[in-house]
């Protein structure tokens, strides 16, 4: 049982004093879930956005392997896929979002010259670098999608945290500390009344005292 605080004006001070910093504290975790929230969404729209693209793209890629596929036998392509080394210009940076770190990757995949690819000229066609370029592109989404998912974790997270910091203060702290300063405000009202009426006492006693000396 946690202890009743002494009936003082110091003490009622110190009270008033933390419910004031409770509610500042209270009002700039509320203003943070906000913040969080709104880019949540954001990054929200921005990750469906990258789904559906990638999505698209995929689609693009895998028809253009199957057209490939129509030039060339499994062999050739998986021959030339295992020889291929893709060069990923990748930097990463992060912004800070209401004390989150999001993660923001740039993506640049290095531009091929002719004969440079990676294979052969000779016995491959233009449907093999129709193939690579496609997937690649496919790659650059993928990365970019990874930076998005990352980024909706890590939001969601601190979005949990900081809603429960926000309804601890409001449900928890500030209710106890509100109680504690009306139950300081009773007593100290009680032990004004109280002191208020033995004065009162004291008073009559010496004014009978008194009167009772004059009529001695």
């Amino acid at each position: 049982m946690a202890e009743k605080a002494n009936p003082t004006r110091m003490e009622l001070l110190k009270t008033k004093s933390r419910i004031k910093l409770a509610r500042n504290g209270h009002n700039l975790l509320k203003q943070k879930r906000d913040a969080l929230i709104m880019e949540f969404f954001k990054i929200l729209k921005k990750a469906k956005d990258l789904r559906g693209e990638l999505n698209e793209k995929m689609g693009i890629a895998y028809k253009s392997l199957s057209i490939a596929h129509a030039y060339h036998s499994t062999c050739e392509l998986e021959s030339i896929a295992s020889g291929l080394e893709e060069d990923l210009g990748l930097e990463v940076k992060a912004r800070n979002v209401m004390g989150v770190s999001i993660p923001e990757i740039q993506v640049e995949l290095q531009e091929k010259k002719f004969g440079e690819r990676g294979y052969p000229i000779m016995g491959t066609s233009a449907k093999i670098d129709d193939v690579v370029d496609n997937f690649g592109e496919v790659l650059r989404l993928v990365v970019t999608l990874a930076e998005t998912e990352t980024a909706i974790r890590r939001l969601i997270k601190e979005i949990e945290k900081t809603k429960r910091r926000v309804n601890a203060l409001e449900f928890v702290v500030l209710p106890r500390l509100e109680k504690e300063r009306d139950e300081i405000i009773f007593r100290l009202e009680e032990m004004e009344r109280d002191s208020f009426v033995s004065l009162k006492v004291i008073k009559r006693r010496l004014e009978q005292e008194a009167a009772e000396k004059g009529a001695a």
